[in-house]
């Protein structure tokens, strides 16, 4: 796949899905399969909330281009890839969600007007430690798995994982992570048979790969991308460098501590020894005079 652009990449990944072109059956479609399981009924149509993407944003290593749709009934769902373990995730899209949700509210309007929101996580790394590579998470109490409230809903999907175990080839949803994940193309026909739309994902890709613009910008956003990672690397193991320095120096200090509370504990044995005075021993060792007495009892 050389050739091609890599899906994992947020820039493609909002062409291929996040375009207008594509919000009809593309997006339509993987949404459709991701919430097979948690909607009663499949999305009829849908209306992109960010479609625009900003040029300059793909240098900014903080910047987020996902994909943001609202379907027919006021469901707003937020998809998003993350190539980069920020190690935050669970909280970052908590965060999202919360925020797409309060901002439905406008002035005059009731807390029945607001509709579900749901955060949708393509991870190229493990966040979740169990063997499924889709999770899906909702408010519930903590006895009886009683659903609180279905508006806030969280899926998490990690890339990795599908190497883990089998799967059937049947299932949709992995054909759509697989063609995400960089399935070569020699496999394209079998994942896009009986699975709709994403045979349109795939020309979409191959089109954006053979566009000298479409490639300049993506290799502008690998670069951020991978300045990003560094940065996180070099924290990381400078973190991991600084502990283990302040380990040993906090081990010789102790060291040299335990060395002369040794020191002063034998000195005050030796005068104990020779009958002199708690006080004195105290005042010459800087000892505490409860420790005396403990070893003054241990040595009688």
């Amino acid at each position: 796949m050389s050739d091609l652009l890599e899906p994992t990449v947020d820039f493609v990944f909002k062409q291929v899905f996040g375009s207008e072109d594509n919000k009809d059956d593309v997006l339509l479609n993987f949404l459709n399969e991701v919430l097979r399981e948690t909607e009663p009924k499949p999305f009829v149509s849908l209306a992109l909330l960010n479609p625009q993407m900003d040029k300059d944003a793909l240098t900014d290593k903080q910047a987020i281009l996902d994909v943001r749709a609202q379907n027919e009934d006021g469901k707003q769902v937020n998809l998003e890839i993350q190539v980069t373990n920020k190690y935050d995730m669970p909280k970052r899209s908590l965060y999202y969600s919360a925020k797409m949700y309060e901002e439905q509210l406008s002035e005059g309007q009731m807390y029945k007007d607001l509709k579900k929101v749901i955060s949708i996580n393509i991870l190229t790394f493990n966040q979740v430690p169990n063997k499924r590579f889709h999770n899906t998470y909702h408010l519930r109490e903590d006895h009886t798995g009683e659903l609180l409230i279905d508006d806030i809903e969280i899926h998490f999907m990690e890339l990795p994982k599908l190497g883990l175990k089998t799967n059937k080839m049947d299932d949709r949803l992995v054909k759509w992570l697989m063609f995400i994940n960089g399935a070569p193309k020699d496999r394209w026909e079998e994942l896009a048979m009986d699975t709709p739309g994403l045979k349109k994902a795939m020309t979409t890709l191959e089109f954006l790969s053979q566009n000298k613009e479409a490639r300049m910008l993506y290799e502008m956003r690998k670069k951020a991308l991978l300045d990003e990672r560094s940065a996180l690397d070099y924290a990381e193991t400078r973190g991991r460098e600084e502990g283990k320095l302040e380990g040993k120096l906090e081990g010789k200090l102790e060291g040299k501590l335990e060395g002369k509370l040794e020191g002063k504990l034998e000195i005050a044995a030796s005068m104990l020894k020779k009958g002199l005075s708690v006080t004195l021993i105290a005042e010459v060792t800087g000892l505490p005079a409860a420790e005396i007495e403990t070893l003054n009892e241990q040595i009688h």
